[in-house]
């Protein structure tokens, strides 16, 4: 059982009462993981700006682009679906091309196949440098 609070007596009369340790619970020496997790938790308090570097200032231009018929389906309804532009989504494929870097997850992937089946689009790859217009 806890005894009570002791007191002493301040040279001004005052009353201040002593407080005394219960249990100690052992030094705390970081770890690598608790390391970790106190900057990621860190991170998280951050606001979200301060998560990346300010985005960069472009100037968009007007292009005439001429694309398969089909293609141009698949990439209008996976923009859709991704809730971008059709400009924002090639954008971010061809950037991502330059880099020699996978624009697309897994998940984006069977999207992409699921349009191509719905518009018939059964063009590959390999058949980018074999196309012929119809006369």
């Amino acid at each position: 059982m806890d005894a009570p609070l002791q007191t002493s007596r301040a040279e001004n009369a005052r009353t201040i009462p002593l407080v005394r340790v219960i249990e100690y619970m052992g030094t705390n020496v970081p770890n690598r993981k608790s390391l970790c997790k106190r900057v990621i938790l860190k991170a998280m308090a951050r606001p979200k700006s301060e998560h990346r570097s300010a985005a960069p200032v472009i100037e968009r231009v007007q292009t005439g682009v001429r694309l398969e018929k089909r293609l141009l389906k698949v990439l209008k309804g996976l923009a859709e679906s991704l809730d971008l532009s059709l400009g924002d989504l090639l954008e971010g494929i061809a950037l991502h091309a330059l880099e020699n870097k996978p624009p697309f997850s897994a998940a984006t992937l069977k999207k992409i196949a699921d349009l191509k089946r719905v518009y018939g689009l059964d063009l590959a790859a390999g058949d980018s440098h074999r196309l012929r217009e119809k006369s």
